[in-house]
């Protein structure tokens, strides 16, 4: 194989999805805006993976060149980190439970490049062992990060509080190549559940006005390995925080589709 040829080849990136009860029947669904800014703004090939218990781990981490670990409207069971559900209000989807926790251990253990938002950033915390808050809006001094109650998209998603940035983190250093002071980025949370004990493997790189942890990456990972609690998926080049955070993504998933390009002509 011309290895020349294989800079035009797109990286594999699977986009987690959740299931959906439609007319009767059930859907594997994922928001647009994730499957868009995987190809617009990472520059890869999305690759809808179903949540289902039946999913193979090990085939997919075997043609993935990135995990994008996307929101949702469901919560994580509780069951998962050792606690009673808070309320019967909560959605739960046991097969997207199933599916993405595994698949996020496997990926980072092979060094996929992985990049978790909003339910994602929970899957990765809970993944290795960590708790969360179930309604953090209702524990005394935390602002509440739920989505605005209105239908209008752009006030939804618009920004709703600041983070401090970690100095010396990853997304510190994106923030700097774009000349925006650490403590000056604003955020479009828009989640009830948030990350409570951080779990071992985990360092923190930003944290919201309240001192909920907004972003976190994954120490000693082998690729680029980032959860953010916010929603950078939403007109992702529009937004240069955004536009940055998923091209460092799609250029670590790029890397990731040389060296397997490069195995596989080397073993042809």
């Amino acid at each position: 194989m011309d290895m020349m040829a294989t800079t035009t080849v797109p990286p594999m990136i699977g986009v987690t999805s959740c299931n959906r009860s439609f007319d009767g029947g059930l859907y594997h669904a994922v928001g647009h805006n994730f499957v868009a800014a995987v190809k617009v703004a990472a520059g890869g090939m999305p690759m809808v993976v179903p949540s289902t218990v039946e999913t193979s781990t090990d085939a997919l981490v075997c043609c993935m060149d990135g995990l994008l670990v996307t929101g949702s409207k469901s919560h994580i069971n509780p069951a998962h980190y050792g606690a009673a559900t808070a309320t019967t209000d909560h959605i739960h989807d046991h097969d997207r439970d199933a599916t993405t926790m595994p698949l996020i251990r496997a990926a980072i253990s092979d060094g996929i490049p992985l990049l978790a938002i909003c339910r994602g950033i929970q899957e990765l915390n809970v993944a290795f062992g960590g708790t969360l808050h179930q309604q953090v809006q209702e524990i005394d001094g935390m602002i509440d990060h739920r989505k605005p109650d209105t239908d209008d998209p752009d006030i939804r998603h618009a920004p709703r509080h600041g983070v401090d940035l970690t100095p010396d983190g990853v997304l510190a250093g994106l923030a700097r190549e774009l000349c925006i002071e650490p403590k000056s980025l604003r955020v479009n949370s828009l989640h009830e559940q948030a990350i409570d004990r951080l779990a071992p493997n985990l360092v923190v790189e930003a944290v919201a006005e309240d001192g909920t942890i907004e972003a976190v990456r994954v120490e000693d990972a082998k690729a680029f390995a980032i959860g953010v609690q916010w929603h950078p998926e939403y007109k992702s080049l529009e937004n240069p925080f955004s536009a940055a955070l998923f091209k460092a993504f799609g250029a670590a998933c790029r890397a990731r589709t040389a060296a397997r390009m490069a195995l596989l002509s080397a073993a042809g």
